[in-house]
């Protein structure tokens, strides 16, 4: 059962971001980018989307081994520190 992870990532420190964009597909294994930066239009509610991302695995356990990766966790310490906020979610497809 494919399962995605949707993060929603306010930037700033482009500059810096930079290296987590160039670097990070190469560590998502079996991940299929569905959708990636754009732009967004909330037709409901209050939510206000920075670079939204969707990225699709086949199944949960590829997801969570790519983002428990020692390849990934480089990265996500670079995002921390060039991302405001980063607020992710793990969904599997029912």
């Amino acid at each position: 059962m494919a399962a995605y992870l949707i993060a929603d990532v306010d930037i700033e420190d482009a500059p810096a971001f930079e290296e987590y964009r160039r670097d990070v597909p190469a560590t998502e294994d079996g991940g299929r980018y569905l959708g990636r930066g754009g732009a967004t239009k909330v037709l409901e509610g209050d939510w206000e989307p920075h670079r939204l991302v969707i990225v699709e695995f086949p199944d949960m356990v590829s997801l969570m081994g790519w983002y428990n990766s020692p390849e990934y966790a480089r990265l996500i310490e670079i995002r921390k520190h060039c991302a405001l906020r980063w607020k992710g979610s793990h969904h599997p497809l029912r």
